[in-house]
Order: C-alpha cells, then sequence, then structure tokens
C-alpha cells in the first residue's frame, strides 16, 4: 500500500473519538480522513471517502456499529475494526457474520489499537485474546466433532499444524517460536491455510477449526 492508510473513526463520544483520532494521526503510516457521531454518517462517508479502514463503535444512534459494519463490509474497499466497551457474546458472533476485520474492547492499550488498524489494512483480523479464547472454549465445549472436511486434505502436516494453533489464539510470534521458524514463514503457511480453506481470515480460520471438530482430534 502506498502512502499511509486513511482511517475514519465512528463513535458517539466526541472526548473518545479526539483521543482516538490523536493517536491515530501520531502514527507516521496511519491517517485520518474523518470521524462522526453516527452509524448512518459512518456508511455515508465511508462511501464518499473510501477509507482503508473505518473504526466503529458497537453502539452509536441511528445506526448500530454493527449494522454500519454489514453495510460498509458490503460496498467493498474498506475493512472495519469494531470497538466495545462490553466484551458480548451476542456483538461479536455478529461482527463475525459481519466479516469484520477486528473486534477489541475500547479498553485496550493505544499501541494494541493501531497494530490492529495495521493488521485489518493488510487484508487480516484481529479480535481480543480474551474473547478468541471464549469463543475457541465455547465451540470446543458444545460442539459435536463431526468428520474431517474435504478441505483438510489439502492441507500439508505444517500447515494443519499452524492451523491448530491458530485455533489456539496463537499469534504470528507465537507461531513461530513454536514451530521454530521465522515470521514471514509462518504468514506464508496461514496465507496457504486460508485459501485452502476458503476463509477470508485469520478468525474465520479459528471459527472453522472449532465448527469441524479439529482441535478435539488433537
Amino acid at each position: 500500500m502506498s502512502g499511509p492508510v486513511r482511517v475514519l473513526i465512528a463513535d458517539d463520544h466526541s472526548m473518545f473519538r479526539s483521543g482516538l483520532r490523536a493517536v491515530v494521526d501520531s502514527q507516521a503510516d496511519l491517517e485520518c480522513v474523518a470521524e462522526v457521531a453516527d452509524g448512518r454518517a459512518a456508511v455515508a462517508e465511508t462511501a464518499r471517502l473510501r477509507p482503508d479502514v473505518a473504526i466503529l463503535d458497537v453502539r452509536m444512534p441511528k445506526l448500530d456499529g454493527l449494522a454500519a459494519t454489514e453495510a460498509i463490509v458490503a460496498a467493498g474497499g474498506t475493512r472495519v475494526v469494531v470497538l466495545t466497551t462490553y466484551d458480548s457474546d451476542a456483538n461479536l458472533y455478529r461482527a463475525l457474520q459481519a466479516s469484520a476485520s477486528g473486534f477489541l474492547l475500547k479498553s485496550l492499550p493505544p499501541e494494541e489499537l493501531v497494530t490492529a488498524i495495521r493488521i485489518a489494512a493488510r487484508g487480516d483480523a484481529l479480535i481480543d485474546p480474551s474473547m478468541t479464547r471464549r469463543l475457541v472454549s465455547r465451540f470446543a465445549t458444545t460442539l459435536a466433532p463431526p468428520p474431517a472436511p474435504p478441505e483438510m486434505d489439502q492441507l500439508t502436516a505444517r500447515e494443519l499444524e499452524v492451523l491448530l494453533l491458530l485455533a489456539d489464539a496463537r499469534s504470528n510470534a507465537e507461531i513461530a517460536a513454536a514451530l521454530g521458524v521465522g515470521e514471514e514463514t509462518v504468514k506464508t503457511h496461514v496465507s496457504r491455510v486460508l485459501a485452502k480453506l476458503g476463509v477470508r481470515d485469520r478468525i474465520h480460520a479459528v471459527v472453522y477449526a472449532h465448527q469441524n471438530g479439529l482441535v478435539r482430534r488433537r
């Protein structure tokens, strides 16, 4: 991507918006192109400005952040990171269904938000680690393991290892350390896993792994 990552911020609390804008604009590779106070404005300004990443609060007037996410993702071209004060499972699942590229708590440190924006801009996805582990736990304890899906036959042994580590909510750095390889190698493996499974990002790879009982088969 040439030039800074262009970011739109949507939150109905002006003080939070201002703080978020300051964090974004403090980074040389990020640029806040707009800030809005409701979901409808977020959808409209995203359509007009075509930012690379939109940061949306879950609870906003006129149109909530999750409905706005659905509209923005459907239009294409902009990745959405959803922020929330409450770590609600229902909101997380709606965000996943809407293909959000991030779902994070508002209490996260500024540097983690910056990381999430960069991750979303390059086409990957991130959810709060505590919520990832809860999602993983729910799938692992409530779903009966079905037969291995046909896509699994396409994965190499190393790619299966990578998928299982993704399903354990590991970062690229943690996967690299576990396998004794470099992070670039891990990124290559992750890309191949996503392509072979037909999922758009690592979050949906985690969901795939648990829906298909792969973790139980370890």
